[in-house]
């Protein structure tokens, strides 16, 4: 029999903070139970007790974790787990990252949220490994083959590039995204629809490409995730996955690696 003490098995809160939500899971170091979004200035009013208490219901917790964009919501969000429910979180940063190295030149200027990803990425296939967020900006973080973040692209994200097209024209209107099988546009929103999703899966491919010749890699697993993922993961084959729940995944699995003896 192991003489290794276990720590206690409770549940592990996760939350992952942007400018606009803030992502919160309930897991076990195994898997991701449940999850959902509360608003990062309810955050940052203190009223997202409520919400938080209707996730973890009665589950007891043994710990907690987060990563942050947002550094006055990190604050906030540290006295709300400490005076609500007694834990002090684990916050990701390039010093605490476990199980994915980097190799880049100001790890300090690295989002957590990126590094959550590659961890989850590294985790899911033998690196080399990209990961595509599809959020307000469209991120691309590298793996190298040595199971290292190396460093990754940012491009201008979906909705950001059809709302300028809108606010900076007397006559586009403002579209609901969503697909278009033909590549020829019927009508403005049409035209507008062609531009907006074929033209991104075009950028994300070539991006893909790219990588995958300056990383001399014969086969490249790429994850997605982000909220139109889905959408343009349709028409681009070379995408191997979706995951909604990347940047949870990569907050779970780093409590694993700080963890190691309270995983069953």
């Amino acid at each position: 029999m192991s003489s290794r003490i276990r720590t206690p098995q409770g549940h592990i809160l996760l939350l992952d903070i942007g400018n606009t939500h803030c992502h919160v899971g309930i897991a076990t170091p195994r898997r991701i139970l449940a999850h959902t979004d509360i608003p990062t200035a309810a955050l940052l009013a203190g009223e997202a007790a409520p919400g938080l208490a209707g996730l973890i219901g009665t589950r007891r917790l043994s710990g907690a974790v987060l990563c942050s964009v947002v550094p006055s919501a990190t604050t906030h969000a540290q006295a709300l787990l400490k005076n609500e429910f007694g834990l002090e979180p684990l916050i990701l940063t390039h010093r605490s990252l476990r199980g994915v190295g980097i190799d880049y030149p100001r790890p300090e200027t690295i989002g957590p949220d990126r590094l959550a990803n590659a961890l989850a990425a590294r985790h899911l296939h033998p690196p080399p490994t990209v990961v595509v967020d599809f959020g307000t900006a469209v991120t691309f973080d590298i793996v190298d083959r040595n199971g290292r973040y190396i460093g990754g692209i940012i491009a201008p994200g979906l909705a950001a590039m059809t709302d300028y097209l809108h606010e900076k024209t007397a006559l586009l209107p403002r579209i609901r995204i969503r697909n278009i099988r033909s590549a020829i546009g019927r009508s403005t929103e049409q035209a507008m629809l062609v531009g907006a999703v074929h033209g991104y899966r075009g950028l994300v491919r070539e991006l893909i490409h790219s990588l995958r010749r300056e990383l001399r890699a014969g086969s490249l697993p790429v994850v997605a995730t982000g909220g139109y993922a889905r959408l343009i993961a349709q028409g681009v084959r070379e995408i191997t996955c979706v995951r909604p729940n990347l940047t949870l995944e990569g907050l779970r699995l780093l409590w694993r690696e700080h963890h190691p003896d309270g995983v069953a």
